[in-house]
């Protein structure tokens, strides 16, 4: 999970990190030597079984069962993951500093996220949630239901989901359902699906009057060193007090 492997590299593991999957991309000049053991839906398991760690993290989204099941049946100790709020992101991160013993160098970085985290919250007190829509993909279009990382991440830091009901937790729209729906901000990620100027137009065009941003889908999705920065930007975007 790329967001994990950042966090072991600001953890200073670098060098214990074996491998990382090709979609692992920071920190750029520390995973560029790393071997690339394949993407998180198609892990080459003997090249991970060859790397001999002591250690794999996986991820119940990101990683197949049956990857994560053949590095188990290989005699591999594989910490799954599955943070679906900011607090249980933190959480497994202090977990992953205690099984890796990077505890000194983990605490600050995962105590500014836990401080970052209580200070998006405190923000939220007098203000009234700003409703929102992010899509996470296009052709078909896909946005976030509750029980997900996204979904906590909207709310922590101000926003309410206008999908917060659906019963799936990553539904399949269309956005004349959205613009039903009344949202005041639409955030357009850069990743899963890479949103980007050329997508604006169809967008203001099927939701008029809706204040519309191109984030970096980082702040969404990464969780590791860059939370408590992400909440801030993101509250930032959500409540209008900058556009970038």
């Amino acid at each position: 999970m790329p967001s994990l492997t950042e966090a072991l590299f600001a953890f200073g593991l670098a060098e214990r990190v074996a491998g990382v999957t090709r979609y692992c991309v920071e920190p750029a000049a520390g995973v560029a030597p790393k071997p690339k053991v394949g993407g998180t839906k198609n892990v080459d398991v003997p090249l991970v079984t060859s790397l001999a760690p002591d250690l794999v993290l996986a991820n119940v989204e990101e990683n197949t069962r049956q990857d994560i099941e053949a590095l188990e049946a290989a005699g591999l100790r594989v910490f799954l993951t599955y943070a679906r709020t900011v607090a249980e992101a933190i959480d497994e991160l202090r977990t992953i500093a205690a099984i890796t013993d990077a505890e000194p160098t983990a605490g600050p970085i995962i105590e500014e996220a836990q401080a970052g985290l209580h200070e998006a919250l405190a923000k939220n007190v007098a203000r009234r949630p700003v409703p929102a829509f992010c899509p996470i993909w296009r052709n078909p279009w896909m946005t976030i239901g509750p029980q997900t990382y996204i979904h906590d991440v909207l709310r922590v830091c101000g926003a309410a989901n206008v999908y917060a009901d659906a019963s799936d937790r990553y539904p399949l729209i269309d956005l004349a359902e959205t613009a039903a729906r009344r949202p005041k901000i639409a955030l357009l990620p850069d990743e899963p699906y890479r949103f980007g100027e050329k997508h604006m137009p169809e967008v203001i065009e099927k939701l008029p009057g809706v204040r519309i941003h191109l984030v970096d889908g980082k702040m969404l999705c990464w969780y590791g060193p860059r939370i408590a920065e992400s909440l801030r930007r993101l509250q930032a975007i959500i409540q209008g007090e900058t556009d970038v």
